[in-house]
């Protein structure tokens, strides 16, 4: 029997939000190191150096920088993402005429996620806004852009409202949706696809795949994302960075300075920490939710 809507609604969201916390611990130097290289990609020859850099400049903690807006960031994303991902599927269902239990195809449970993304891109730009800032704050410092401050979440969250007002937290939104919609249909297809495959191969039910291919298909998820919507998200972090200065340019200005200024290449500066990271952190955040969701509606089952 399936859950009453607010029972399940509340599931995927805890499950999302579980999902959330375990990307977040298991990605996040590779995620500052991809936020310093996308910002200034002059500054860095490669990932490995921009690592190692950090780590002797400002050592580990400076790796960890941001961790806090992160993990909201990350748990509010996700929790927002899959209940609206739960949500899309039965709207989806219903617009298809099918009945509530139905089991949607790979391709209508990637649009379910593609629309989902709308919503959780609403939560996920303020507080992704305050960890791309701390992240790149030495960086801003040491180009003389900003003078010495408090390198603390609610340091950066006092500018932001001192000098912005509260419209302030949604600069970068635009790119931000622009980012998610193609990038979540790629994400949850190429999961779904994958954990299909395993299941076909594996003669079961794809609620059984297991632990490895679970991680798996949330890492080529992943990576299927990042290698779609990269320069977008280049865009996203540089406008909402450079605004610590002055008033940023929109989407498309932004992108064609960079791509007339510094080429092309510049797009995808992080590219290697980003796709490198792809794989543990979406796999940890998949085999969050895949297991605890499952242990959730097990308990209702009972």
């Amino acid at each position: 029997m399936a859950p009453h809507p607010a029972v399940q609604a509340f599931i995927d969201l805890s499950a999302g939000a579980i999902g959330g916390a375990a990307c977040v611990f298991s990605g996040q130097p590779l995620d500052t190191a991809k936020v310093k290289m996308q910002t200034f990609p002059n500054l860095y020859r490669g990932f490995i150096h921009c690592f190692s850099t950090t780590y002797k400049q400002v050592g580990l903690r400076g790796l960890y920088q941001g961790t806090t807006p992160a993990l909201v960031a990350n748990i509010a994303e996700n929790s927002v993402l899959f209940m609206s991902y739960g949500f899309c599927q039965q709207v989806i269902r219903f617009t298809a005429g099918l009945h509530d239990d139905a089991v949607l195809s790979d391709v209508q449970k990637a649009c379910a996620g593609s629309v989902a993304s709308i919503f959780s891109s609403l939560v996920l730009c303020p507080t992704e806004l305050v960890k791309c800032r701390l992240q790149a704050m030495y960086e801003m410092e040491l180009s003389g852009k900003i003078a010495k401050s408090q390198n603390t979440v609610w340091s950066v969250v006092k500018s932001i409202m001192k000098n912005d007002g509260p419209r302030g937290f949604f600069q970068g939104l635009t790119t931000t949706i622009a980012r998610e919609v193609p990038g979540y249909f790629c994400f949850f297809g190429a999961y779904e696809f994958c954990r299909t495959t395993f299941a076909e191969h594996m003669k079961c039910e794809k609620d059984n795949i297991g632990v490895a291919p679970i991680m798996f298909s949330g890492g080529f998820g992943g990576a299927c994302l990042w290698l779609i919507v990269y320069p977008f998200d280049c865009v996203k972090s540089r406008i909402q960075v450079m605004s610590m200065t002055d008033k940023q340019a929109g989407f498309f200005k932004t992108f064609m300075t960079i791509a007339r200024a510094e080429g092309v290449r510049a797009l995808y500066s992080g590219l290697t920490p980003t796709m490198v990271r792809s794989f543990p952190a979406n796999g940890a955040l998949f085999l969050g939710y895949e297991t605890s969701r499952k242990l959730m509606m097990q308990k209702f089952d009972s």
